[in-house]
Formats: C-alpha cells, sequence, structure tokens
C-alpha cells in the first residue's frame, strides 16, 4: 500500500455556505490529486473538505481537540482524539506538508503561524493577512480560488524537495 500524502486544511469550525464551498472543493481537488486532508476534524471549514476529500474518494484525518472520538464530523476516515484543546493545532499543521488556510478565525491564525514557524508552505484563501513592521509579509501565498489554492500549495512543496 502506497503512502498517503496529507495536506492541512484548516478554518473555522462554523462558516458560511460560500466558505464551506471553497473548503469542499479544496478538499475534492487535493483527494483528486491523490492527497489525504488532515485537519482538527470538527465541523465548518474542517466538516466541509473532509467532505469533498470524501467525494473524490481520499483519505480524511480528523486531529480532535477533545477526548471523544464521536465529536469527530463523518467524513473524518481516521480520528485522533488528543484530549489537548486548542494545543492540537500544532499537531494538525505538522502532520501537513504544507497547509490551505480558508477563511478562518483566530485558531486559524494560530494554525498559520505555526505552519510558517515549522517552515512549512502556506496558502490563504480569502484568509489572513500578516503585517511585519508595518508591510505585508509574504508568508502566506494567497490564493483566488479553491483550485488555485491547492496549485499554488502543490508548486510550493516542489521547491523544498
Amino acid at each position: 500500500m502506497a503512502r498517503v500524502r496529507l495536506m492541512s486544511v484548516i478554518g473555522a469550525g462554523q462558516c458560511d455556505e460560500r466558505t464551506a464551498e471553497m473548503a469542499e472543493r479544496v478538499g475534492f481537488e487535493l483527494a483528486r490529486r491523490g492527497w489525504g486532508v488532515v485537519c482538527g476534524g470538527l465541523g465548518g471549514v474542517m466538516e466541509a473538505a473532509c467532505r469533498g476529500a470524501r467525494r473524490a474518494g481520499g483519505l480524511t484525518v480528523g486531529i480532535l481537540p477533545g477526548d471523544d472520538p464521536g465529536a469527530a464530523n463523518p467524513y473524518v476516515d481516521v480520528v485522533i482524539p488528543t484530549g489537548m484543546g486548542e494545543m492540537r493545532n500544532a499537531l494538525v499543521v505538522r502532520a501537513g506538508e504544507a497547509a490551505i488556510a480558508v477563511a478562518g478565525e483566530y485558531g486559524t491564525l494560530s494554525e498559520i503561524a505555526l505552519a510558517l514557524r515549522m517552515g512549512k508552505p502556506v496558502v490563504g484563501l480569502h484568509t489572513w493577512s500578516l503585517l511585519k513592521n508595518g508591510v505585508l509579509d509574504a508568508g502566506i501565498i494567497p490564493a483566488q480560488s479553491p483550485l488555485e489554492a491547492v496549485e499554488k500549495a502543490l508548486l510550493a512543496l516542489e521547491g523544498t524537495r
């Protein structure tokens, strides 16, 4: 059995329909290319990305903040309950080779920062931007569509191998 490479998909646990559609498309496009999705395993962007990946026959991994495996969204194949709360954000981004941030709240911002600190490429789709000393930081690679986000993440990884 071949090893499935994982991409972190990060975003808020609650989101609007447009954001969910983008996240679902990201998950679908990743799985279509043979990639698995690793996320926080709950609702919102996480559930939508898993739904899209599952629809394309891909593997989904959910790293949960709590101890209850039943808290995972119904599209998670591999459930990892951590009991670590928000500290599990580091595990979510550590498990993926790169991260795609879809919209998101402060938890997403923390995952973006952790991924950048780990030296992992981060692609942002309608998400945060960062200023450092009043200047736009180029750490988050901007994308305008789910397809572009996936393509840019995979392209960024080519430069790290």
